[in-house]
């Protein structure tokens, strides 16, 4: 290792400890074990132009460990990217370009906001999926075959490897033989709490030997030259890799090789030792120039060939007249994701009645055929979930352009990878049934973070899936789903509202739940596509007089109806108002909420979910009828009669707020 390359590791060390000091908060420990590691990847491999950082055929880096973003901002600063020192010393403060965890669309640089341990491993395994796919895509064409070309980095750590989430994602990514991804182990043996000894027993190269790994070994993990060649090494392999490096956390501290070092900041004197022993001046933020200036030249001299010809490869495309490279540029480039959408050309019979799942079918094979970027899969329930694109084929290694994935019994990890591919600029969709949404959440909740455009479809929404049991059966899923910031969740109640979810979810890049029933019902009269983007429209109007309100979704939407309609022979004159999307109606103007539910009329609300997200609505927590406790496993009638989840007896409550129960039970 030259005298440059070293002086420049401990220049990219100090200055992340120098961020983490200032901030009195971080990880240090990181950050003097595993430097050598990002200064060999970005130095000789990485195909990045630090002045673009959002060019569309750079290689991807995912820092999975995010706690060690010191290190990550400070790596970036070195390699020329747009990050003021000033920004470095606001590290983990309010509104600075360096949080604590990275984020995504913050930091320049930055492909993925990462945090969770073992999010990020899935988030690069979708990133190495959509390469391949887009690849594919591309080189249709001979004259494109250099369009998409890249590869998919991933620094994990000891922490990422317990999480469950990513033996998931590097099963798949085995299965698929994702062999542009390049995971990178930073393996020290070390967590929060104490060394792994204590937690982690199995050998970690067995373990990848048995997923098919192309394994690396790096035993000085603190030589950046045996890391380059590793992986240099690594990019020439027909399987995923996994360059196991084995370093020292917090080399050179006191704390070296201990867990006191994982996520506090040094004493100043163990600071000010390390610095010294570095042959580094002990004023803060102090950066030497020549060294910037040098690896900024390296890196800009070792990738200009590639970004040049890539650029004028792009400029011939959109010069030319082939439209569908175009758009595929114009999709990468400027996310210009277009559908050609329109429910009116969607024709329903008006006796059409099936399952709604059959339904969603049928409309998610209306757009297929309209965009090579809408795909997806499904967590090994595509027949139940009935979310396969009937003309496409099954996406695997020796057809990387099919559009149904088989994620398998992976939900975790299908969430994180679907991420991944929606950072690649593609319309993804998930589905499995709602009760198993549990198995989804982190990775549901850093698509709401990110806002990426990813669509979680979930089947068998309610305790009519019955013989299943109260493990199939969701009830608190709903009211989970729609507490989650920046996400939306649609629970349609007909074919109409399927397509009105459908046509937002194409013309708006945002996370979404769709929910969807597998039971029959038929097209309303009053229900209009049109109208789900509000997220609660009226789907029966008071006759002469508005007596009070049933709020319905999904199939209890027939409920409300008939219970309207029930009510009106006994001279109860009730409006019924269809909520496919709270989070959307909450989002309208307050006087369509006045308008639509006023606030004088008894309002009641009807769910087959947990009833306590409903007081929102409801002019008192006994006009909710919904289901607060797990259900059991028999026939749906049987299970919605023990619930007291019944038309007949929900119509007698509603009934007994306006007359005496001895009336109701007289007609």
């Amino acid at each position: 290792m030259s005298k440059i390359d070293n002086a420049t590791i401990n220049s990219i060390k100090i200055l992340g400890l120098d961020m983490i000091d200032k901030a009195k908060s971080g990880h240090p420990g990181i950050v003097l074990g595993a430097a050598p590691i990002l200064y060999a990847l970005y130095k000789d491999h990485l195909n990045v132009v630090p002045s673009n950082p959002n060019w569309i055929n750079r290689d991807r880096f995912v820092m999975s460990a995010g706690h060690g973003s010191a290190l990550l901002y400070s790596m970036l600063y070195h390699a020329g990217y747009n990050i003021e020192i000033e920004e470095l010393k606001q590290f983990r403060r309010l509104n600075s370009l360096t949080p604590g965890h990275p984020e995504y669309r913050v930091t320049p640089g930055v492909d993925a906001s990462t945090g969770p341990l073992g999010e990020g491993i899935g988030l690069s395994v979708g990133m190495a999926l959509a390469e391949r796919y887009l690849r594919n895509i591309a080189s249709i064409d001979d004259e494109s075959e250099n369009l998409i070309d890249y590869y998919t980095y991933c620094l994990c750590g000891d922490g990422d490897l317990m999480e469950g989430i990513s033996y998931e994602a590097l099963s798949f990514a085995s299965q698929q033989n994702l062999n542009k991804l390049i995971i990178l182990y930073d393996s020290n043996h070390i967590s929060l709490d104490s060394s792994t000894d204590q937690t982690m027993k199995e050998d970690i190269e067995i373990r990848f030997e048995a997923l098919d790994f192309n394994i690396i070994k790096v035993k000085n993990g603190h030589s950046y030259t045996d890391i380059s060649a590793a992986i240099k090494s690594a990019k020439k392999s027909k399987k995923p890799s996994i360059i196991i490096v084995e370093t020292i956390i917090g080399r050179d501290s006191s704390l070296e090789n201990t867990n006191k070092v994982h996520g506090k900041p040094l004493e100043a004197e163990d600071l000010s030792a390390i610095k010294n022993k570095l042959k580094i001046t002990n004023e803060a933020f102090k950066i030497d120039d020549n060294l910037l200036k040098t690896l900024e030249s390296f890196i800009n001299e070792r990738v200009s060939k590639k970004y040049n010809a890539w650029n004028d490869l792009c400029n011939k495309i959109i010069s030319g007249k082939n439209k569908r490279l175009h758009s595929l540029i114009n999709l990468l480039e400027k996310n210009e994701f277009v559908i050609d959408f329109d429910d009116t050309k969607f024709k329903i019979n008006d006796e059409y009645q099936e399952e709604l799942r059959i339904s969603n079918h049928k409309i998610m094979n209306f757009i297929s055929p309209k965009s090579p970027f809408f795909l997806g899969g499904s967590a090994d329930l595509s027949s139940s979930c009935k979310t396969n694109l009937e003309k496409s084929s099954i996406c695997s290694e020796e057809d990387p352009v099919g559009k149904n994935i088989y994620f398998g019994v992976r939900e975790h990890a299908m969430g994180a990878i679907l991420n991944g591919m929606a950072l690649s600029n593609l319309k993804v969709y998930g589905s499995t049934f709602l009760a198993f949404s549990d198995y989804l959440k982190p990775a549901i909740r850093m698509s709401a973070f990110m806002n990426l455009p990813v669509t979680y479809i979930f089947t068998h929404d309610s305790i009519y899936v019955g013989e299943d049991g109260p493990t199939h059966e969701p009830i608190e899923q709903l009211s989970m789903l729609r507490t989650i910031p920046n996400f939306l969740t649609f629970r349609p109640a007909d074919i109409n509202e399927i397509l009105g979810a459908w046509e937002y979810i194409l013309k708006n890049n945002c996370p979404t739940a769709l929910i969807i029933s597998k039971e029959i019902r038929p097209k309303y009269k009053n229900t209009n596509a049109k109208f789900v983007k509000y997220g609660a429209y009226m789907v029966r109007k008071e006759k002469y007089r508005l007596d009070g309100i049933i709020i319905a979704t999904g199939t209890e939407v027939m409920m409300a109806l008939n219970i309207a309609k029930e009510l009106f022979s006994l001279g109860i004159d009730l409006r019924v108002v269809s909520m496919p999307s709270m989070e959307l109606f909450l989002k309208q103007n307050p006087k369509y909420e006045e308008q639509l539910l006023p606030k004088e009329a008894k309002t009641f609300v009807i769910e087959s979910g947990s009833s306590l997200i409903w007081n929102r609505f409801a002019s008192s927590p006994s006009y909710i009828y919904g289901v607060d406790k797990f259900g059991r496993s028999g026939k749906k009638e049987e299970v919605a009669k023990y619930l007291k989840f019944e038309e007949k007896a929900i119509l007698e409550k509603i009934a007994s707020n306006f007359i005496k129960n001895s009336e109701v039970d007289k007609k």
